[in-house]
């Protein structure tokens, strides 16, 4: 079949690949019909996480139709239109009984590497390295899916493939933050980045009822989405003080919740982006964590940051003076997907929550290395690339 695959650092091909097979009772194998870029995947690409290996198959948010099951599969039969949760998570350890299902202790089957740097092992992800269990990703014709009584869901009739194929990652990420930042009514909550996973958090913090959602970001296109899609204010950040705009915003408090919706490659202006880029670069920190410093200097007193971008490993600078002085309540996680999708997708069926703005551009799967160009370079205020097999 075709997929495409990771040949080194920048370097992406579409090329030929074994067809999947079932190789656990639960495994279903899924016929892709959507699958989208994610900005966690540039780091992959960019060579920022150093466990990947020529021929590796990218990508973890999808969609699809189930063309065969393992014996042991309940929930679904050949025909289902479902939508694939993209941390692989068991169902029966203790942590899916916690619902803190990214923390699988069986969802990754190559756990040495994330037990050494990290102290212990996450879950498994499709398409995401082999720190992440290095299982094959969804920018491909099939894919094999485990556990998939835990991780797909049947997607309603009614909801498009554009509006589902979101629910994959990007919405169920962005509704964690919100949830496991602790929004609340009345809340003024800042989100960074302007991305699917930042509008997403902003969504969901005005469902929760939030009385102010502040969105930040440097790409007009994509504040405009978020004002008129999500319903959220905006801020530029290369035009304005963003510290003290949310400042003037929450009453001279700061936001009662900051969700940080970038990441370990980070933009800023001034010469703090400088400094960064150029001690990732050196491999001197891995991470460029400048949207998590300013997000905890920006929260209240007493608030709460959440941490949704991926971050790999160090980062210089960080603010743990302001953490602590300012009884700051910090978290942050993979997504833990089957925790929030079906409800998702329940959201996505009433219209609370739309997502195809997000598919700025859709095309084959043959085109998939030109999609990520547009994709990294923001060419054509392209916010995603959709890649149909």
């Amino acid at each position: 079949m075709k997929a495409l695959q990771w040949q080194g650092v920048n370097k992406l091909s579409v090329g030929t690949v074994p067809d999947p097979e079932l190789r656990n009772p639960g495994d279903v194998i899924v016929k892709v019909t959507r699958t989208v870029t994610c900005g966690s995947d540039l780091h992959l690409i960019g060579g920022y996480i150093p466990f990947m290996e020529k021929g590796d198959v990218l990508g973890h948010e999808f969609l699809g139709e189930v063309v065969e099951v393992g014996p042991d599969v309940r929930n679904h039969r050949v025909g289902d239109r479902v939508v694939v949760s993209s941390f692989i998570s068991c169902g029966n350890c203790w942590y899916c009984d916690q619902k803190l299902y990214s923390l699988c202790d069986n969802g990754n089957t190559n756990p040495v590497i994330t037990e050494t740097l990290w102290g212990q092992a996450p879950g498994g992800c499709f398409g995401y390295s082999h720190a992440m269990g290095g299982n094959a990703g969804s920018h491909a014709e099939y894919i094999r899916v485990p556990f998939a009584d835990v991780g797909a869901f049947t997607v309603p009739e009614g909801v498009s493939d554009e509006r589902a194929l979101f629910a994959s990652d990007s919405a169920a990420t962005g509704w964690m933050g919100a949830d496991l930042g602790g929004v609340k009514p009345g809340d003024v909550v800042a989100v960074w980045g302007a991305g699917a996973v930042g509008q997403m958090a902003a969504r969901a913090a005005v469902l929760l009822g939030a009385d102010r959602v502040i969105v930040i970001d440097r790409l007009d296109n994509r504040l405009r989405q978020v004002e008129q899609h999500i319903g959220a204010e905006t801020i530029n950040y290369e035009s304005t003080d963003v510290a003290g705009e949310l400042r003037e915003r929450s009453g001279g408090r700061g936001p009662d919740v900051c969700i940080e919706a970038v990441g370990m490659e980070a933009h800023a202006p001034g010469p703090q982006f400088g400094y960064d880029q150029i001690k990732q670069q050196l491999r001197l920190q891995t991470d460029r964590p400048i949207a998590v410093r300013e997000a905890i200097h920006a929260c209240r007193k007493g608030g709460s940051v959440f941490v949704l971008g991926v971050y790999a490993g160090f980062v210089d600078k960080f603010p743990l003076g302001a953490l602590m002085n300012k009884g700051l309540t910090v978290r942050g996680a993979q997504m833990h997907g089957q925790r929030y999708i079906p409800m998702l997708l329940d959201r996505m069926a009433k219209g609370e929550v739309t997502t195809e703005h997000l598919a700025t551009h859709v095309m084959p799967l043959d085109q998939a290395p030109e999609g990520y160009r547009m994709f990294k370079d923001k060419k054509d205020d392209c916010v995603r690339a959709v890649f149909v097999p």
